[in-house]
């Protein structure tokens, strides 16, 4: 689709020694923002956990999507029950005497993220666990990697904040943020610190706030029409980003219409696939949509998928 390719951190420690991922990394950040110079618009006890009505869909992806959203849902529901800090229970009342959703200009993230044409940005992704595998051995901390997002070129920085995908906890999420806030007068300034846990209900939003990240991320096709627009509401009265993740075309025109101003394509491997889903969407007129592209990360050491990025752009 259009501006950013997402580069899983644990697919670099997969690529090489660990002891070379440094040099590797900024390699590849390197090789993507020099063909950047020249692209289009290319994640208590007074708690409820909320429940919504959501699409029948059959595929076996979207399955796999309802247990985790169960799980992620148990998980809140005992974080509710064993008391919620006080800073999060503020937040999150304040999320819920929001009004309506109101048209305003791209945050920080969107700016960040959208570039002039022949460009490509990037959304590093941090996580402690390999896909289909177990926890990544001597992964660096986020205090080392931090940084090293920020000096070699990445636009944003995604931490899977949930142990059974991402292994990452909401700690993580805020030493992240807090190492980025404190570069605030260095160049290359902070990078927006995004929250890639798989949001369920607001009560993760009030969190998400509390560790002091400037966006999350929220799956359509897991948590439906109507959570998507709640979501919305809760980030604009918390002054947070949304990232809103879709896998068809018709998911990404309804979240449009509700409001998101980033649209995530994940789940499609094809490019053609992943174009065709952001293609010729109807946007308000005077509004800006930044659209992403998962991109994963082959084990081929070819770099396919800066290709596949360029193709999508």
């Amino acid at each position: 689709p259009s501006e950013i390719l997402i580069i899983p951190c644990d697919a670099l420690f997969q690529r090489t020694n660990i002891r070379r991922i440094p040099k590797m990394f900024s390699g590849l950040i390197y090789v993507t923002l020099v063909l950047a110079s020249s692209i289009d618009a290319f994640a208590p006890s007074n708690i409820l956990l909320e429940t919504c009505t959501y699409n029948e869909r059959s595929s076996p992806l979207y399955a796999i999507g309802v247990l985790a959203r169960k799980a992620k849902e148990a998980d809140v529901r005992k974080y509710c029950e064993t008391g919620v800090e006080d800073d999060v229970l503020k937040a999150y009342e304040k999320i819920k005497s929001s009004g309506e959703i109101e048209q305003r200009e791209p945050g920080p993230l969107q700016a960040a993220l959208t570039r002039r044409k022949g460009t490509i940005t990037i959304i590093a992704e941090y996580k402690r666990k390999v896909e289909n595998g177990g926890f990544i051995d001597e992964i660096f901390d986020p205090e080392i990697l931090s940084p090293s997002f920020r000096e070699y070129g990445a636009r944003g920085i995604a931490v899977m904040a949930d142990k059974r995908m991402g292994g990452c906890t909401y700690d993580d999420l805020a030493t992240f943020a807090e190492e980025q806030r404190r570069a605030r007068n260095e160049i290359p300034g902070p990078v927006p610190v995004i929250n890639s846990d798989l949001i369920v209900d607001e009560v993760q939003i009030a969190q998400t706030y509390v560790a002091g990240a400037k966006a999350f991320v929220a799956q359509f096709d897991i948590v439906g029409e109507e959570k998507i627009g709640s979501f919305l509401k809760a980030a604009q009265a918390l002054d947070l980003e949304i990232i809103v993740a879709i896998s068809s075309k018709e998911d990404a025109q309804k979240a449009v219409d509700l409001g998101a101003r980033i649209i995530s394509v994940v789940n499609i491997e094809e490019v053609d696939e992943k174009y065709e889903c952001v293609n010729d969407l109807q946007i308000p007129e005077g509004q800006t949509v930044t659209t992403i592209a998962s991109v994963t990360v082959n084990d081929d050491k070819e770099f396919q998928e800066i290709e596949d990025a360029w193709a999508c752009r």
